[in-house]
């Protein structure tokens, strides 16, 4: 196959992805690494990079209009993101060091692990917190938004502070690890652990990940795995995707798109799996 026609495929399967992002709420990261690392001919070390600047586009695109919004709050974003950063860069320094084989064998075993997470995840619009805690208070963390559909203000607060913060270390480790955005994780640990009103915990994840995956990113693009050939193509299609997708969002039904997700990355999963065995 000529090399000119890898870009136009992985451009492609991006705009797909980007599609599919927006409709099932996940990160593209997460579908993106493990389904371009399993079925094209890259190194995954490009495909890490890859992913992390594809997660990183998106969040930067969206994330400022959320700030002004409201919906996204710094207070929360900042220790989170902190914590998730710092790790992350642990994580890609772990994961540049390990043999490629394992790591996508490592990749697979951790998708399949994210799909048992995705289809258990419930989610909930305004969790009840009845008490903030007091690293919560100390941080003054919690805010009003507004949410247009009810025409109403929204007071909120968070709670289990200390454990959502301490979950954002794994979320750190296996976003720099892997180069997946971190939105699956995200999400559950803001809305369900901390009690963060779901729409909240959705944006605070769209700005976290502008931070988590910008540090890890460095440590790939320091030792040489920004590889302009799989990064153009694949940042131009997600974006385009993301576009339609939003267009695309109010007419679709989520339990089928979630379906559709799950379906992808229990193939990818088991792809990386194989590919990293050597078949």
């Amino acid at each position: 196959m000529e090399w000119w026609i890898w870009p136009i495929l992985l451009f492609a399967v991006s705009f797909f992805i980007g599609i599919v992002a927006v409709l099932s709420g996940v990160g593209g990261g997460v579908l993106f690494v493990p389904l371009v690392s399993g079925f094209f001919p890259f190194h995954l070390d490009f495909v890490r990079c890859a992913g992390l600047l594809v997660a990183l586009s998106v969040s930067l695109a969206a994330g400022p209009e959320l700030l002004k919004k409201g919906m996204a709050d710094l207070r929360l974003a900042i220790p989170a993101g902190l914590i998730a950063s710092t790790t992350s860069v642990i994580g890609a320094l772990i994961g540049l060091s390990l043999p490629a084989h394992i790591l996508q064998i490592a990749l697979g075993v951790a998708i399949l692990c994210i799909v048992v997470v995705m289809t258990g995840a419930k989610k909930s619009e305004y969790p009840d917190v009845r008490e903030p805690d007091a690293l919560c208070c100390a941080l003054k963390i919690g805010c009003v938004y507004h949410e247009p559909t009810e025409k109403r203000d929204v007071n909120w607060q968070i709670h289990r502070t200390p454990l959502g913060f301490f979950m954002f270390i794994f979320i750190g480790l296996l976003a720099g690890m892997f180069g997946l955005g971190a939105g699956w994780a995200n999400v559950p640990v803001l809305n369900l652990i901390m009690g963060a009103p779901l729409k909240v915990s959705v944006a605070t994840s769209v700005f976290l990940l502008s931070i988590t995956d910008s540090s890890a990113a460095w440590i790939y693009i320091n030792k040489g795995a920004l590889f302009p050939m799989v990064v153009i193509p694949s940042v131009i299609g997600v974006m385009l995707g993301s576009h339609i997708g939003a267009k695309l969002l109010c007419n679709t039904r989520p339990k089928a798109v979630k379906l559709m997700v799950l379906g992808l990355l229990v193939l990818a999963g088991l792809r990386s799996i194989t590919k990293g065995f050597g078949y």
